[in-house]
């Protein structure tokens, strides 16, 4: 039977059919009203998020259409092939940040802002996260309906304080097996200002870099006054977070505490020497306190060598906000047109196996891509600050290279002293700034050291300060143009010294002069050592001018145009960074750096909690740690202790017993022969000195052959009560022996270990480390072999 046209276009009389088909036309006219208005403006993503999301349209399509009379098979088809391709359209608008074992998956709303749909660890399969009902706008702007503290403001030429995102486009380029770099393109719909969203991503390493990038078109200037390199909003029943906080001599202390709603925040407003009091660094995590080898811990950190600011906000649906970037503090950034303001990374990794699979995350890293030559042997060094301080000569030095033989290290260090003739630089008030040789104390200039040292097979090392000045220096009154300081103010000390005025092209020429005078002309120099001993105080710019706001961040961004250059033509020079001890610490300076000091406390039970501290954040290689007559331990546990980090001494030699002596060669000889465990391997920090009365710490290699245990005993009570140890790290199929190393002569060890044991036993029973009832101020020493 034959249907008549007027039967062909009725509608359906049945009540469910015809409310169905009613939904069908609203829907359909909807997008394709929808459609066409977007392909006009080119916004055809829109459109396919529209219809992914359209329910009635969709329940129709797929349950009421093809069983009707009114739709040919010719028809569905073709309907069918347009909405399949915009469904994938609008599928593909899932940005995933991923690793071997993180996910971070961004979409887009119906409004056309980017969300954070996911952060957690890898589902399966890898499109699981995708079923995430995460719709926290990803990178919050000031001046809009978010009450949360804002990643990003801006206040326009005509005065408006507000600024609003919407995604524009997105790009992922895998650069080689390991790293994949990803950027997310947004821009204000009434503005001309585009922020994009910069992630690398690194597979094997489990960590991710986020950065972010703001311009604009606007016919003058705008201030930026919020600008943060990364947000991040997690959730969870319960928040914990540590921090690395301090001071001069007592660095990386950590603390943790539970968030509560409401604000907390970690910064620093101390410009340069940013460090002091609190590090760049944090550990969060969730559920429960943070634990070494259990739990899901977030570890951040910013590459910046200046002020800082992490915001951890907690709303009232109990969501985590983590706000990291530079330090806004006065420093509204006055941006050109055309102008790109690039903010720092900041760099993090989320671990599902505690704090100590986060910090391995760190190390591999590290090694590979953050700091200087990361596989490069690091030298080690005889200093002469302990034995010297500024009071020395020709002679007296040229004595100290005789010491550094007998040790066996690789290089002697001349520290602070050694310049300076006008304003001779015979102590910390005078001579910053003339970097020229004292003539009376080096008649022949650092050359004549340099192969005085080469004579006993040793390298030789300077230290430089070439950022600060003395008022009682040449330097000071031939260029009263190139000094912070404010006007009309009195001037204001921190160790006799102020700080050149780094933004200013001209005074940018003269620290890297200062370098590049120093080498070109002792060409046998192998070594710098970099200091900077104060922070930003009554501060102001005369290059600046007004734009005293800037000051804070072109700072930073000039001391890196300076360290290029310095590695444009010293490239594999090692340099440590230091800045008073630990003022320093941050993977925006490592890039240029091969080590960092730690601080300058080397007594050696208080080195055990800040190198613990650091070690969360960074491998032991760069951590210089040297043996000093710092604390009242005896030479080997300080020793012990500096064999966890970078080896160094800063020491009379000429001042130990013949055993000591003896002790302290043996000691470099040792270290020499296990430091690629130590540098290289997998740290795991089997006991926190927070927790008991002692420290352990275990370092494997790669292949699980070696481990080197370093096990110290600090200010034990009576009653405590030390039980056994469990490894970690080992095959649990291999056989290991284990024997004590670093004897100290005519000593023997307390320990039996006469057997062979598998790494299944040595990680589930342990072995015990305390012989007897244990000493206050011991350490041990274990070498682990597979056989």
């Amino acid at each position: 039977m034959v249907s008549s046209s007027r039967e062909k276009n009725a509608a359906p009389q049945h009540i469910d059919d015809q409310q169905h088909y009613g939904e069908f036309l609203s829907a359909t006219g909807q997008l394709l009203f929808t459609f066409a208005r977007e392909r006009l403006c080119g916004k055809r993503d829109l459109f396919s998020r529209k219809l992914s999301c359209n329910p009635s349209f969709l329940f129709v399509f797929c349950t009421l259409i093809p069983r009707s009379k009114y739709f040919s098979m010719k028809k569905l088809l073709c309907i069918s092939f347009i909405l399949l391709t915009h469904w994938v359209s609008a599928q593909e608008k899932n940005i995933r940040i991923a690793t071997r074992n993180i996910s971070l998956l961004y979409g887009i709303n119906h409004e056309g802002r980017l969300t954070q749909q996911y952060f957690g660890q890898q589902l399966q399969p890898a499109t699981a996260d995708t079923l995430a009902q995460g719709k926290q706008e990803a990178y919050v702007t000031a001046g809009m309906e978010s009450l949360l503290d804002p990643a990003i403001r801006i206040v326009h030429n005509d005065g408006n304080p507000s600024l609003e995102l919407k995604y524009s486009s997105h790009t992922s380029v895998k650069t080689n097996d390991d790293i994949t770099t990803t950027t997310i393109t947004l821009k204000d719909p009434v503005y001309p200002v585009t922020v994009i969203l910069h992630f690398e991503a690194y597979y094997k390493e489990d960590i991710i870099k986020a950065w972010t990038e703001v311009k604009h078109n606007e016919k003058k200037p705008v201030q930026l006054t919020a600008y943060a390199s990364s947000m991040l909003h997690l959730k969870a029943d319960k928040y914990w977070l540590t921090q690395f906080h301090g001071d001069w001599a007592k660095e990386a202390g950590m603390q943790e505490q539970y968030l509560t709603t409401g604000m907390k925040i970690l910064d620093s407003k101390l410009g340069v020497r940013a460090n002091m009091l609190q590090s760049p660094l944090f550990l969060l995590s969730l559920n429960h306190p943070a634990e070494e080898e259990n739990g899901e811990v977030l570890a951040g950190t910013l590459a910046w060598t200046g002020n800082f600011k992490f915001g951890f906000e907690v709303d009232e649906h109990n969501t985590l906000h983590v706000n990291s970037g530079i330090n806004p503090y006065a420093s509204d950034y006055t941006l050109k047109p055309n102008d790109v303001f690039t903010t720092p990374a900041f760099i993090f990794t989320l671990s599902a196996k505690g704090a100590g699979q986060a910090s391995r995350n760190f190390h591999h890293w590290a090694l590979n891509y953050g700091i200087l030559d990361g596989h490069t042997p690091r030298l080690t060094l005889l200093n002469n600050w302990e034995a010297t301080g500024m009071d020395f000569n020709e002679q007296r030095l040229t004595s100290l290279f005789g010491g550094a033989k007998k040790l066996g290290v690789d290089m002697f260090l001349l520290d602070d002293g050694w310049f300076a003739n006008k304003f001779p630089r015979n102590a910390d008030n005078a001579g910053l700034g003339d970097w020229e040789h004292n003539t009376t104390k080096l008649p022949h200039g650092l050359g004549y050291l340099v192969q005085e040292a080469e004579k006993q097979n040793i390298k030789f090392g300077i230290w430089l300060e070439p950022e600060m000045v003395n008022p009682q220096s040449e330097l000071y009154t031939k260029h009263p143009d190139w000094i912070l300081r404010l006007p009309n103010r009195a001037e204001n000390y921190y160790r006799n010294q102020m700080v050149l005025d780094l933004t200013n092209p001209a005074v940018q020429d003269f620290v890297y002069s200062v370098v590049d005078k120093t080498m070109s002309e002792n060409p046998g120099i192998a070594y710098i050592k970099w200091d900077c001993n104060r922070m930003l105080t009554n501060t102001y710019s005369p290059y600046l001018k007004e734009k005293q706001s800037n000051l804070f961040i072109d700072y930073t961004r000039s001391l890196y145009k300076v360290l290029d250059r310095v590695r444009a033509k010293y490239p594999h020079l090692p340099i440590m960074l230091c800045s008073g001890g630990g003022g320093r610490t941050d993977y925006g300076a490592m890039k240029y750096f091969t080590e960092f000091w730690p601080s300058d406390n080397t007594d050696g039970l208080e080195r055990i909690y800040i190198q613990y501290g650091y070690s969360h954040f960074f491998p032991a290689n760069t951590m210089a740690a040297h043996v000093t007559n710092w604390g009242n331990q005896s030479l080997k546990f300080r020793t012990d202790v500096a064999m966890m980090g970078k080896l160094g001494y800063d020491i009379k030699v000429d001042d130990f017993t013949e055993k000591e002596l003896q002790f302290s060669r043996d000691a470099v000889t040792t270290y020499k022969r296990i430091s690629d465990i130590v540098w290289y391997g997998n740290l795991y920090r089997l006991i926190s000195p927070y927790k008991e009365n002692r420290a352990v710490f275990q370092y494997t290699s790669d292949d699980q052959q070696k481990s080197i245990v370093f096990s110290y005993l600090m200010n034990i009570a009576k009653n405590d009560v030390f039980t056994m140890v469990k490894l970690q790290g080992l095959d649990p199929q291999k056989r290991y022996r284990i024997n004590e190393i670093n004897l100290f002569p005519g000593t023997h060890s307390s320990y039996h270990f006469d057997k062979l044991y598998s790494g299944d036993f040595l990680m589930k029973e342990g072995i015990q480390l305390v012989a007897g009832n244990g000493r206050s101020l011991s350490s041990n020493i274990l070498e682990i072999t597979a056989e």
